[in-house]
């Protein structure tokens, strides 16, 4: 099965159109953050996400832990898809599975240790996708770290999953394929490791690409 491809921190137009005619199947956009790269306004989201090519589907990444605040932010960014940064409660799901059915949710969970997989249970029933990260909520970590993380964890929890698992953290063309064979994720999550100077480097994507070793 092809691996599907997000490229996120999506800075402006420019950035969008490279990673769409790239093959990303998803083109991340930063809402407010506490840290971390790429961080974007609302409205601009908003800008990028209604001149995103058509084949790629643009995705917040929000900070907001209430259903009310998330559907706020999807609908000021005229969005379909949120990634959701923070360990919210499970509730916050039921509740925008009622009030937003079409809104796609990809729960983040940032791989501390090993009771990332217990998360697994909490969540699993109620959102469309899982993506493994390499933040630190309680130091207000939430993406973007170019660090990775205990792979040996992300491969049990896509093991476990019911639904698809994106892997995210410190991912570069150098490590992908190591990450691809060792953890077997549905998808990749790229941000800082197709950047220099925090611009999307369109060499180091192609080189990302073709290390995933299957077209996308």
């Amino acid at each position: 099965m092809r691996t599907r491809l997000k490229i996120c921190c999506i800075a402006d137009h420019t950035e969008a159109e490279m990673a769409a005619r790239a093959g990303a199947d998803l083109i991340g956009l930063v809402g407010p953050m506490p840290s971390g790269p790429g961080i974007l306004s609302l409205d601009t989201a908003r800008e990028i996400a209604t001149d995103a090519p058509v084949w790629t589907t643009p995705t917040l990444l929000t900070s907001s832990e209430t259903a009310n605040d998330i559907s706020r932010d999807a609908s000021a960014c005229g969005v379909h898809a949120v990634q959701i940064v923070r360990h919210v409660d499970p509730r916050v799901h039921h509740a925008l599975m009622r009030d937003m059915p079409a809104l796609r949710r990809i729960q983040v969970i940032h791989v501390e240790d090993e009771t990332c997989l217990d998360l697994i249970g909490a969540y699993g029933s109620s959102v469309e996708a899982f993506l493994l990260d390499s933040g630190r909520p309680s130091r207000a970590e939430l993406g973007g770290t170019g660090r990775t993380h205990d792979w040996s964890l992300s491969a049990a929890f896509v093991r476990r999953s019911p639904v698809p698992v994106f892997l995210a953290g410190g991912l570069t063309p150098k490590n992908v394929a190591d990450a691809l064979a060792q953890v077997r994720p549905f998808g990749i999550d790229v941000c800082t490791g197709v950047r220099t100077g925090g611009r999307l480097d369109p060499a180091k994507l192609a080189s990302f690409i073709a290390a995933m070793g299957d077209p996308v």
